[in-house]
């Protein structure tokens, strides 16, 4: 059984991807996770310089998920090659760093600067963070797209992953900017904005006001938008939203994603990669499937 996939030159034993924010920032999950189980880690996304994150609180759990405003809180990058850096090259998987800017230029020399470390291999773009001050996130615009991937994909020979917010009009016409501009990858969906109020006080719960929701509740949405995406570009889609169990992941190939985010489960369970694994390795065997990449985009629709 074949599970092996490529995202880039960044060759995966398994389609199962730990999503930014929710695995650490090197080898925290040691003894709670199985590393052997999945595909590869993303770090939280490191800032160029350190960043304290947004007002408390920070976190509110609903019914069906959680808004967070973090807001990127980090060492920044140089405290984090030199701290993190080393111990997540030694983990049993493989790793994608993510990094986010406040500007171009920011964004221009954290890439010139990780292309200098031969363990970094893979570098996710968040383009979409949902609770920082700026006007626009980046990936709201297809001309800020376009524009930021192909200047950094200049800087570069390491494989770049685009992530991309779900909140526009139509996110196909982001994803195929980002192709156009030299995305190796699109990483679908973020959170999307949510709030939460307090009626006894009359305020909001997060600090920040809003944040990004996450959780089972926007899987459906997450779901049309890695089929909508993958249909309109020729490069790995790494979809996720939602995703809890491998039936949930196996919807997701099923619509078109190469490889699969986990998220939010990673709070509640950060073992659920063996158990979406064990079921996907199921569901392949009852099918007489012999490699995963013949059930991706299968959906018939």
């Amino acid at each position: 059984m074949e599970l092996k996939v490529k995202i880039g030159k960044l060759k995966l034993r398994n389609p199962i991807i730990c999503a930014s924010g929710t695995f650490g920032s090197s080898d925290e999950l040691k003894g709670l996770a199985d590393y052997a189980s999945i595909g590869a880690v993303t770090a939280k996304t490191i800032t160029l310089n350190p960043c304290p994150g947004n007002c408390p609180p920070r976190i509110y759990e609903t019914g069906c998920g959680v808004i967070n405003s973090v807001g990127l809180e980090g060492k920044g990058l140089e405290n984090f090659i030199a701290e993190d850096l080393p111990r997540l090259s030694k983990v049993k998987t493989e790793f994608i760093l993510s990094i986010g800017g406040f500007s171009i230029n920011e964004y221009k020399t954290m890439v010139k600067r990780l292309s200098q470390e031969k363990a970094v291999e893979a570098i996710e773009l968040n383009l979409s963070c949902p609770n920082i001050k700026r006007k626009k996130i980046i990936s709201q615009s297809r001309k800020d797209t376009y524009e930021t991937i192909k200047i950094l994909r200049g800087l570069t020979k390491k494989t770049l992953i685009a992530k991309i917010t779900p909140e526009v009009t139509d996110i196909k016409e982001i994803a195929v900017a980002a192709c156009a501009a030299g995305a190796d990858a699109i990483s679908t969906v973020n959170t999307f904005f949510g709030l939460a109020v307090n009626i006894q006080t009359g305020a909001p719960y997060l600090g920040n006001c809003y944040g990004g929701y996450s959780g089972r509740a926007i899987k459906p949405m997450a779901l049309y938008r890695v089929w909508k995406v993958s249909r309109a570009v020729k490069i790995p889609v790494i979809g996720g939203g939602g995703i809890e169990t491998a039936d949930d992941a196996l919807e997701f190939i099923i619509a078109g994603a190469t490889a699969i985010s986990l998220g939010t489960v990673n709070f509640i369970d950060p073992a659920a990669s063996v158990k979406i694994l064990r079921g996907i390795k199921n569901y392949l065997k009852k099918k007489k499937i012999n490699n995963i990449n013949q059930l991706r985009g299968s959906l018939d629709a």
